[in-house]
């Protein structure tokens, strides 16, 4: 058994999942929030959001639809570790009579643009991407250059960074921008795995990315899709943290949909407490991750 209690990180509504995928996908910053607030109470101590435009359910980088996310939590619950994405804004799409050129569905935008919310609103964390790599169709771009300048921001914001790292390459990166003052050690790391041409959910491939991380470093995994809750035990049994949401997968087993956001943590709560793990608070969550 760890001597640590498990953080659970919940993903409420990301940018990809669709609402004709999930009735009940959260839209609004009022459903976002309400959201977040049941996933606190059935166990998480994180969450991590995206917005999206109300009128379309498309996601936004609204700085005003962000801060009506977060008044809408801190108004309720001053504990809960508010974990913000700065993850849209990276999407290429070769045009088709010129790869050089933008095509439709391309989102890139530049570094500052897709930290501005986090300079703004400073949240307790906020996520930074380190990969480049094939999405479907989208080449998703995070170069060292643009990275180190979102991670200016951020610094100079407060905040603090959770790397996501998809791939072997993205830690040896973030590993050199720690080695050059860009990001402090030993980090906030969160392994990606199950999607298409990043890491597998595989024991190994958790194993392998565990052991390329700095000494000291805090770290969790999830798993897309049917990935999600095995990837809980593996990430516990490997000493990490969790994460679960319906960013990440909508059913709460095979062709059934979750209710809600709080299902699934409930669920991953579960397969900690029956492993033998126990549940770390917001509270304790912050005194872990050295957050005021």
């Amino acid at each position: 058994m760890h001597a640590r209690k498990t953080i659970i990180t919940c993903a409420i509504t990301g940018n990809i999942t669709r609402p004709d995928q999930h009735p009940g996908l959260p839209i609004t910053p009022e459903q976002i929030a309400d959201s977040a607030l049941e996933a606190a109470t059935a166990g998480a101590a994180v969450v991590h959001i995206h917005v999206r435009d109300p009128s379309t359910g498309q996601p936004s980088m609204d700085v005003a639809l962000y801060r009506d996310v977060m008044d809408r939590i801190r108004a309720v619950d001053d504990q809960l570790i508010i974990n913000l994405t700065t993850g849209p804004g990276g999407r290429f799409v070769p045009g088709d009579d010129d790869p050089k050129v933008a095509g439709p569905g391309t989102t890139l935008m530049q570094p500052e643009k897709r930290v501005e919310h986090i300079a703004e609103l400073r949240p307790d964390i906020c996520s930074l991407d380190l990969n480049t790599m094939n999405s479907g169709t989208q080449v998703v771009i995070n170069t060292p250059r643009n990275v180190a300048r979102m991670a200016r921001v951020i610094r100079e914001a407060g905040v603090k960074p959770e790397l996501e790292i998809f791939d072997s390459g993205d830690i040896h990166l973030a590993r050199e921008l720690i080695d050059d003052g860009v990001l402090n050690g030993p980090g906030l790391w969160t392994l990606v795995t199950g999607v298409k041409y990043g890491f597998a959910s595989t024991p190994e491939t958790i194993l392998y990315a565990r052991n390329l991380l700095p000494a000291g470093a805090i770290w969790s995994a999830f798993g897309i899709g049917r990935f999600e809750f095995p990837v809980v035990g593996l990430a516990w049994l490997a000493g990490g943290h969790v994460r679960v949401g319906l960013e990440d997968n909508i059913y709460i087993s095979r062709g059934v949909l979750a209710d809600s956001n709080a299902e699934l943590v409930a669920r991953a709560r579960d397969i900690v407490l029956s492993l033998g793990g126990e549940v770390a608070s917001a509270r304790e969550a912050r005194d872990m991750l050295e957050l005021a």
